[in-house]
């Protein structure tokens, strides 16, 4: 199988959590179709993410998309049967190699004893009787003999550990390339099917389309249920109020609806690490970590998104139901320890971030300007493309993983979600003012 030895570059990654919620906002909000219809686009999508599987194919309903899924299937056999050969060869190989040195460390050691015994024989004899040389010679003839004996029992046992080591790792190692070659041939078979629907795909969407049965006629009862669970749905945008509050409303709505894209991202992220894991036998050492800070910044960013649509946790069971004017009160009255959380977040953000960009790591301008080595001018007029460019330079505080991304990025979103709640705040203390005067 063909290794996928690639890392995703640091500014792919902060670029992509930038432009990827955009282009999926735009596709999500352009005019949906008035008939049902596939789509080449979505085809394209489908085969580029899950071609493999064969899933463009059943999404146009074709049958041919079935017979993806056994040679799939071989491949991951293959795979698995490959690391179990790869990991006997590993064990048999490390035997092998264990026995070789005994042999070579026991064999000189065995060697050298049997020279010396004779001249520790012939001073024992020589020794007088009851002496203290008498019991060294003893001693020394009783060590050399214990070594020999020892030596040749160790060296024996080597011996029997090549005569069955050599052949199993021989054999693991034939099983080995005999899985992987299956697994490459299964893989290339796969991959020629995939090329082929590139071509085929637009062909095949306009006869998916053509053989699309008519959408069946709703009955009464259906378009009345229809309806009032378009009733009953309520719009996001309905949250927003009017006034200047409502530009607050309206900026946390987008950045509600931004961040809601990076799900996306994720599972287009997990399905290159499965397969890159259990079909390439090459495991990824950036996609969790991605994802990991990925989340945590959605986490962040869609606070004030949850406090716009009353989405946070809160115990209803007295405040429930009271009347609007009530619940101005007492929101208004609740808000002082919102305040305090929030402008704290706010301020811990702040110091979280700046202390992350000072962190000393490489030759960086910003780094140095954080920790007040440096003037703002002198940032300013020594900054060149290498900042950006060089795989050398980083920005203070990096990840603890060979993958080494920045994370002073994540920790000024921190700050921006933590103005963004406040902000959140201040358009629902002014809601609830409105409230509390218009019905006094």
């Amino acid at each position: 199988m063909p290794q996928l030895d690639f890392t995703l570059p640091h500014w792919a990654y902060w670029l992509g959590l930038i432009l990827f919620p955009i282009v999926a906002a735009t596709l999500a909000k352009r005019p949906k179709p008035k008939e049902r219809k596939y789509s080449t686009v979505l085809g394209y999508f489908i085969l580029i993410t899950g071609g493999i599987l064969g899933l463009h194919r059943l999404y146009l309903k074709s049958m041919i998309g079935l017979l993806y899924i056994p040679v799939f299937i071989v491949i991951l056999f293959a795979n698995s049967q490959g690391q179990d050969a790869r990991s006997v060869t590993s064990d048999m190989s490390n035997l092998v190699r264990q026995a070789e040195r005994t042999l070579d460390r026991e064999g000189g050691r065995v060697t050298s004893a049997e020279a010396e015994l004779p001249g520790m024989r012939q001073k024992l004899a020589e020794a007088e009787t009851g002496s203290i040389a008498e019991r060294r010679a003893q001693r020394d003839v009783r060590r050399a003999e214990q070594r020999i004996e020892q030596g040749r029992e160790r060296m024996a046992a080597a011996e029997a550990d090549l005569e069955t080591g050599r052949p199993a790792a021989e054999e693991a190692q034939a099983n080995l390339e005999f899985w992987q070659n299956i697994a490459k041939y299964a893989f290339w078979l796969i991959l020629a099917g995939v090329a082929i629907d590139v071509f085929l795909l637009p062909g095949l969407v306009r006869k998916a389309n053509a053989n699309l049965p008519p959408e069946p006629e709703l009955s009464e009862a259906e378009i009345k249920l229809k309806a009032l669970e378009e009733a009953e749905r309520k719009d996001d945008a309905s949250y927003v109020s009017s006034g200047w509050t409502g530009w607050i409303d309206r900026l946390s709505l987008f950045c509600g609806e931004f961040v809601a894209y990076w799900a996306v991202i994720a599972v287009i992220v997990y399905y290159f690490e499965v397969m890159s894991r259990y079909v390439f036998g090459s495991p990824t050492n950036w996609a969790h970590e991605a994802m990991y800070l990925m989340f945590g910044m959605q986490y962040l960013i869609a606070g004030s998104y949850a406090m716009l649509t009353e989405s946070h946790v809160r115990v209803d069971i007295f405040y429930a139901p009271l009347s609007k004017r009530r619940k101005a009160i007492v929101d208004l009255l609740t808000s002082v320890f919102f305040f305090i959380f929030a402008g704290t977040l706010l301020v811990t953000s702040w110091i979280f971030a700046f202390d992350a960009i000072a962190v000393p790591s490489g030759n960086s301008l910003i780094s140095d300007w954080a920790r007040g080595e440096i003037g703002f001018t002198e940032v300013i007029t020594s900054w060149n493309l290498a900042q950006w460019t060089d795989p050398n330079i980083r920005w203070g505080e990096i990840s603890f993983n060979e993958w080494e991304v920045p994370l002073w990025p994540m920790k000024m979103v921190m700050i921006i979600g933590g103005l963004l709640l406040v902000l959140q705040g201040v358009s629902k203390f002014a809601q609830d003012l409105r409230a509390l005067v218009g019905r006094a």
